[in-house]
This record gives structure tokens, sequence and C-alpha cells, in this order.
């Protein structure tokens, strides 16, 4: 059965083609192959600020890059996230787009006044590559 594919490259360099660009293609190319339909996100080419309060994440409203992020997410059945490893974890520019994605209506849904979330997004599987430079 055929599968939608969303991969979000996460590489913040868009000036250079990386390893993880190279893999995140090799994916799409083989996943199309086998007839699965597949959507890119290029988090680096995105234009959306960073959240900095409680308040902005919970109550403003996503900026247009995010709300069509967030339509290629929901229409996906998977889920392909492609970033190289810098200092320990993901570039800064990966996790503001995570948190600007994962905002409450969409990633996540209030149950109760306990803080409690009901997760919106549960079903769809997923798979991290992440790529690991070492000095020559």
């Amino acid at each position: 059965m055929a599968k939608h594919i969303a991969i979000i490259q996460g590489h913040p360099d868009v000036t250079q083609h990386h390893f993880g660009h190279a893999l995140a293609e090799a994916y799409a190319k083989g996943a199309t192959a086998a007839g699965h339909e597949v959507r890119m996100i290029d988090v680096a080419k995105l234009d959306f600020p960073w959240l900095r309060s409680k308040q902005e994440w919970e109550h403003s409203e996503p900026p247009p890059a995010i709300t069509t992020a967030q339509k290629t997410i929901a229409w996906a059945d998977h889920l392909v996230v492609c970033y190289p490893l810098w200092l320990g974890g993901m570039p800064a520019i990966l996790k503001g787009f995570f948190e600007q994605v994962a905002r409450p209506g969409f990633a996540l849904a209030p149950v109760d006044s306990n803080q409690m979330w009901h997760k919106l997004l549960k079903g769809k599987s997923a798979r991290i590559v992440v790529t690991m430079g070492m000095p020559h």
C-alpha cells in the first residue's frame, strides 16, 4: 500500500549540498520508485521567527511557512527527518521549526487543566537520519 511520506531536511546551510541532502534525496527517490508519494520540507529555506515565550507558542498564529509545513506533515503517513549532529543535538533552526510546528491544536491538544495533552499526530511512523562529520 502506497504511503504519503514527508521528508524534513534539517541542515541549516543552503549554500552547499551536504551528505544529509544526498541521503534525503536518495530516500525520496527510493520511496517514489516503490510507489509512495513524497513531499520535501527544506527547513533552512523557510521564513519563520523564533518563539520566545509560552504565550507566543500557545496563542500566536503560526507564520505561513509553518502552516504550509503543518499541512504537509498532516498529509503524511510517515515522516523522515534528516539533520547533522551539531553540538550534541539538532541544529537550532530545526529545533525552532519543531517548536513552531508542534503548537497546540496541531500536534497537541489540551485534555484537561492539569496540563495533560492529547497527541494529535499519533499513528504516524517516523525515521530519523542523523549525520556526523569528523575531522580529517
